[in-house]
């Protein structure tokens, strides 16, 4: 077994090799844009992981983590071009660098070499891996939808709200681990029991990035900090908060979320009040222990030796109590 970052430097020195400008450079140049922004590499690193967890080497299953993380990035670039952003991790999106149509163009390669990266395994392995990854695709597709919807809406519950942070974001988590389990021929029960860690590890994990984004540091969260409620976006956060609120002040925090002052700092304030003297804060960091602990207490069925379940046990610590 490597450490975190000994997987993600493999992973990282694997992706330069494969994610080299072809022609036509238009096409090709932004997907090597995007994939060399950066980011935490985390879905990638699980297959690896996950892969040698189970008994495989890890080099077995680049093939698996380009394809998990060229899809990743896939819906990144999608995802700008529907939220007209200009930044993706502090730098220019590929459709404000380019154009929309070359976005949409370049992205859907993305999807598509992200399948063809199955294809350098046998035949069995590869028809396991590509049904995981359409399923996977079509419901991250499927919360990406549900997520447009709720900006038009003022009566999203939390049930609602999980279930599309379970699509948009943890499924892939899950995938990404399953497919290691897979590489590693584990039997089909072990394989959905690490699914099932990885996906309530990825619902903690989007809790968690809901709730630094309204109380993380700045400087070490590497984003502006209140960028959901200068999006009036309804997250966990502000829907627990609207759950605990009195009418009089449930009514206050949906007026501050219809309006965009210019001035954005009194609004995030007002709305971060509410949310701390609501205790929703406080409800939000529960759930994402909550959900830490059911991913910690699936470990409890795999038969795996206590060093390898120490290794994911502390990977999921090391997650719930990340700032960044």
């Amino acid at each position: 077994m490597l450490s975190i970052d000994a997987y993600r430097d493999a992973f990282l020195a694997h992706l330069e090799k494969e994610t080299l400008v072809k022609e036509p450079k238009n096409l090709y140049q932004p997907i090597h844009y995007i994939l060399n922004l950066g980011g935490k590499r985390l879905r990638p690193v699980l297959t690896l992981m996950t892969a040698d967890i189970f008994g495989s080497n890890y080099k077995e299953a680049m093939h698996a983590a380009m394809a998990i993380e060229m899809f990743h990035n896939f819906s990144l670039v999608h995802d700008d071009i529907m939220d007209d952003a200009p930044l993706r991790r502090g730098k220019t999106t590929v459709h404000e660098k380019w154009d929309i149509n070359t976005g949409i163009l370049s992205g859907d390669a993305m999807l598509i070499v992200a399948y063809q990266f199955f294809e350098n395994y046998d035949a069995e392995t590869f028809q396991q891996l590509a049904k995981l990854f359409s399923k996977t695709a079509i419901e991250v597709c499927e919360g990406q939808q549900y997520d447009v919807d709720f900006e038009t809406r003022d009566d999203v519950t939390i049930k609602e709200y999980l279930k599309m942070i379970t699509y948009k974001t943890a499924v892939l988590v899950g995938a990404a681990m399953k497919m290691g389990a897979i590489i590693g021929k584990t039997p089909e029960k072990e394989a959905q029991a690490i699914y099932d860690f990885g996906l309530n590890l990825g619902i903690a994990f989007q809790l968690k990035d809901d709730y630094l984004d309204a109380f993380g540091d700045e400087a070490t969260f590497g984003k502006q900090i209140g960028g959901d409620i200068i999006e009036n976006k309804k997250t966990y956060l502000y829907l627990k908060t609207l759950e605990q609120l009195s009418t009089e002040e449930a009514t206050q925090l949906m007026h501050l979320y219809a309006i965009n002052p210019t001035d954005t700092s009194s609004k995030i304030q007002a709305v971060k009040e509410l949310m701390v003297q609501s205790k929703a804060a406080e409800a939000t960091l529960q759930a994402i222990e909550n959900y830490t602990n059911k991913a910690l207490n699936i470990l409890d069925d795999l038969s795996l030796e206590t060093s390898k379940k120490e290794i994911l046990k502390s990977f999921a610590h090391m997650l719930m109590g990340r700032e960044v």
